[in-house]
């Protein structure tokens, strides 16, 4: 539930064709996170380790693992770098959830505490792009280039 400063979260669901503890891992390895997701990324991936992926050189998200339960949720908080930033590192969270569907996973992603609609929306846009390329790189196979990498 958002509180007076927030608004909504943001859900974004998506089938993979891979286990859940395959696809846990493209959350918590960073060679795995940056087929899907950033150019670099820098992951300690224990409660209270930083997060760090760098988007296109001027877009980088930063937060910190919140809780880790593999393979089934992911908890990170989550904001971006930069003084122009709405959402500050740490200032929103992200949960993943993974369950078995058959022989694939059920992702289902909920952005908390994002500051305004805008935000959500850009957020939602942002998510929705991300887990189509990693619904691919999940299932083994090369999502391209990432338009979103560009800058």
């Amino acid at each position: 539930m958002a509180n007076a400063e927030t608004v909504d979260a943001v859900e974004v669901e998506v089938r993979i064709a891979a286990t859940p503890e395959t696809v846990f891992d493209f959350f918590t390895d960073p060679d795995k996170m940056i087929q899907w997701m950033g150019r670099t990324a820098e992951l300690d991936a224990r409660p209270g380790g930083a997060f760090r992926c760098d988007i296109n050189g001027e877009a980088i998200a930063a937060g910190r693992y919140l809780e880790l339960d593999p393979p089934n949720r992911v908890v990170l908080s989550w904001g971006w770098e930069g003084e122009d930033s709405l959402t500050k590192p740490g200032a929103s969270r992200v949960e993943v959830l993974l369950a078995a569907d058959g022989d694939g996973t059920h992702l289902r992603l909920i952005h908390h505490d994002l500051p305004t609609a805008e935000s959500a929306e850009k957020h939602g846009h942002g998510w929705r792009h991300y887990l189509d390329r990693l619904a691919v790189a999940g299932a083994g196979g090369d999502p391209g280039p990432d338009e979103l990498a560009e800058g």
